[in-house]
């Protein structure tokens, strides 16, 4: 088989139809999802394991495949033409599985995503810590690089992005930006973070929070006149907070916690909901480091979170509920769909009545 040929005829299935992502499996036709939705192109022949080994054979460096096959697993990016991938080949039973994330060559602008304006206020801040959080595949990536491209456009600024790997590559504006590629430009990211303090960086975006060495470094370097943007797989923002915390040893906690407090701007968290008019449409959460927010930081009372953003709205706080009560009203989304994406279905269930 023509290796090439399928790779081809399956970026232009994703492409044609809007998609976001294609999966391959022994034993089944390729899959694409669409708007949330897995659909299977039962018009292309079904994958056998020799044909799973023929395309990571294409989509994959020598370095990178010896890699693969020794650890079972790897995360990749790639170009083909126009597209660009993210891309995750892994073992599963005694064969191979291919996932590739479709990432779009333009970075889309904030309205252009149906994301609140007051994300904007966060790129204007000389130092501190944004995280966007939410579950995998709910737009993340999208987000940070929408904010990182509006510093890009707006003022010049060094930005240093550290990913594994790169998704979004910008084009220097009035920016200048270094993107750096875990295994390809850098060991790992607590290597990459302990050098960024003699880089002259002014803006920093972390592809993703992993353990104790780089949430640290990452909080240090907030502190000592960095803006840092970064990602989190947590549902909300206090869940976030306590998570950050809990990562440390108990002797280091309640120092993680004033460091926090200092140093955190915000955190946004967000849910891709299908739109009743087709596609998928974002649901969100918006926490803003106020003095009661800082309070609770410190003294641990991070379960009280929620109801300082239910009260804060006046100051651009939003939470999960509201934005899908807002979605529903406006006649985006269905009610049923608010529901499943609410972590307070009840809540939501009483302002519906």
């Amino acid at each position: 088989m023509d290796y090439n040929k399928l790779i081809k005829d399956l970026i232009d299935a994703v492409v044609k139809e809007n998609g976001s992502d294609i999966h391959l499996s022994k034993g089944k036709h390729p899959v694409i999802r669409v708007h949330g939705i897995l659909h299977y192109l039962e018009s292309m022949p079904v994958v056998t394991h020799e044909d799973l080994l023929g395309v990571v054979t294409q989509l994959l460096t020598p370095e990178y495949k010896e890699e693969f096959l020794r650890e079972k697993e790897i995360d990749f990016s790639f170009e083909a033409g126009d597209a660009r991938f993210r891309g995750s080949c892994f073992f599963t039973q005694k064969s191979i599985g291919i996932s590739l994330r479709l990432i779009p060559k333009k970075v889309k602008t904030l309205e252009e995503l149906n994301l609140p304006p007051v994300l904007g206020d966060f790129i204007q801040k000389q130092q501190g810590f944004f995280l966007v959080v939410g579950p995998m595949g709910h737009g993340k990536s999208t987000t940070l690089a929408s904010m990182i491209e509006m510093i890009n456009q707006s003022r010049a600024e060094h930005i240093v992005t550290i990913e594994d790997p790169i998704e979004y590559v910008f084009q220097e504006g009035k920016s200048m930006i270094d993107q750096r590629e875990i295994k390809i430009d850098t060991k790992d990211f607590p290597t990459a973070l302990k050098s960024i303090f003699r880089q002259d960086a002014d803006v920093l975006m972390i592809g993703e929070m992993r353990g104790l060495e780089t949430i640290s470094t990452s909080v240090t370097a907030a502190e000592t006149g960095h803006l840092v943007f970064s990602t989190l797989h947590t549902n909300n923002a206090a869940q976030t907070i306590d998570r950050i915390i809990d990562v440390f040893p108990p002797q280091q906690q309640s120092q993680i916690k004033i460091q926090l407090a200092a140093s955190l701007l915000g955190i946004f968290s967000q849910r891709l909901v299908p739109r009743i008019s087709g596609g998928m449409i974002p649901a969100y959460e918006l926490l803003i480091n106020n003095n009661a927010t800082a309070n609770l930081i410190r003294e641990g009372r991070t379960f009280e979170i929620h109801n300082v953003i239910e009260t804060s709205s006046n100051e651009g706080m939003v939470s999960l509920n509201k934005s899908l009560e807002d979605l529903v009203r406006f006649g985006e989304i269905t009610l049923e769909d608010a529901r499943k994406y609410s972590y307070r279905s009840k809540e939501l269930n009483r302002n519906f009545k």
